[in-house]
């Protein structure tokens, strides 16, 4: 089960509103060992596609240094599906390199500025996908 804030679940959803039509990806780290999400990190569609996404290389690298200096980990690794569900593609699976992470999913296909959107998380692990429960809390 992935429990997180509703300012850090608002912060996801408006960051795939923002990049729409194109897919938005970030991550949201977290103390190592904790499972719980606490920083929010958006980053750069380096495709700029909206329907793939990836993370680029210098900034990855970047984002593991500065990982490594907090004693943090990427407790979710997010990004949006602009014109399908929010479920993750074999691109996604084959990609997903971070077994310990929740793997969350927006859709904004069929969206407006206030319209219904889709939240979904997803622990994939050996290119096995499990849907898990998402709680959304205040505050830790």
């Amino acid at each position: 089960m992935l429990t997180i804030t509703q300012d850090l679940y608002d912060r996801i959803v408006a960051h795939g509103r923002a990049d729409h039509p194109d897919e938005a990806c970030g991550v949201v780290a977290g103390p190592a060992g904790s499972d719980r999400p606490e920083r929010f990190v958006p980053m750069l569609n380096a495709a700029r596609s909206p329907t793939f996404y990836e993370f680029d290389s210098g900034d990855l690298l970047k984002l593991y240094r500065d990982l490594d200096d907090r004693d943090e980990e990427p407790v979710i690794v997010y990004h949006s599906h602009t014109a399908t569900e929010a479920y993750p593609s074999r691109t996604d699976i084959s990609y997903a390199n971070e077994p310990g992470a929740h793997y969350v999913l927006v859709s904004t296909a069929d969206t407006d500025e206030a319209g219904p959107f889709q939240f979904r998380s997803f622990r994939i692990v050996d290119g096995e996908v499990t849907e898990e429960e998402v709680t959304v809390v205040e505050a830790y």
